[in-house]
């Protein structure tokens, strides 16, 4: 999409967002003056002095964003290699993937925070407890796109691969994977928020370190204005996260052509 976008008009269209941000903030700012207001959103100034403090003042909060990062980097890693070798794997194996269909769809129904405390038992209340929550959240939704990216493959396209003499493993490398490669980045997109969400509420439910841990203290002193930063802090890890994500898409997509110039062919 950005791509069909002109510079003039990206520039046009930051001036916009960065302009709804500024009267977002400033409505904030003014409405918070309303002490009863103020208790339950906080004070944006407020807010953003608590992150200045974090960061810059006190750096008291590399600690705490250190064990979050870790156990989120480390969730969405394995929770992205186990999602992909299980949805190659069920996407090939037709039989094995009826078999175990009904196992699949019964885990993924599971209220996957219910097993936080099970993880606490098994792992320790350490960032391993955290990662296998989260882990748990990012495996199926990059193991259902990948198997749906590979059932879709077209069987005519693996008929002709086929007829000019490709063996199964030719079909993994150059038709399978590269048909699941949109299918895989898709869901990226979306697991990175949850590993962050695994990690966060892991911490909530037994930690004493990191940025759900700061957010739990604050909560139990009704100190809105350090959730909402840290809830600030996050989101920006998070979209940090998700860039990193989108460039690598870029580079290894590059044989996908773009919208503009499928219309063009």
């Amino acid at each position: 999409m950005w791509n069909l976008i002109k510079p003039t008009s990206r520039l046009a269209l930051r001036v916009w967002q960065l302009s709804l941000l500024i009267i977002i903030l400033g409505a904030w700012q003014i409405a918070s003056t309303d002490p009863k207001i103020a208790f339950f959103f906080g004070r944006p100034l407020s807010v953003c002095g608590k992150i200045w403090d974090w960061f810059v003042v006190n750096g008291d909060i590399y600690p705490h964003l250190g064990i979050t990062l870790t156990e989120t980097v480390l969730a969405f890693g394995i929770g992205t290699a186990s999602g992909l070798g299980a949805g190659l794997w069920l996407g090939l194996s037709p039989m094995a993937s009826a078999i175990l269909d009904p196992y699949i769809k019964a885990a993924n129904s599971m209220p996957r925070v219910i097993l936080a405390p099970i993880f606490a038992m098994w792992f320790g209340l350490g960032i391993w407890s955290k990662v296998a929550l989260a882990v748990t959240l990012v495996f199926f939704i990059v193991f259902f796109n990948v198997y749906q990216g590979v059932r879709e493959v077209s069987p005519t396209l693996l008929d002709n691969a086929r007829m000019l003499g490709a063996d199964r493993r030719q079909l993994l490398r150059q038709v399978y994977l590269p048909s699941a490669t949109s299918w895989v980045f898709s869901s990226l997109h979306t697991s990175v928020g949850l590993a962050f969400v695994g990690a966060v509420v892991g911490e909530y439910l037994g930690s004493a370190a990191g940025v759900g841990y700061l957010i739990l203290q604050a909560e139990g002193t009704l100190d809105v204005d350090t959730v909402f930063a840290g809830i600030f802090v996050l989101t920006a890890c998070a979209l940090f996260l998700d860039t990193l994500v989108a460039i690598v898409e870029k580079r290894l997509m590059k044989w996908q052509p773009q919208s503009g110039e499928t219309e063009k062919l």
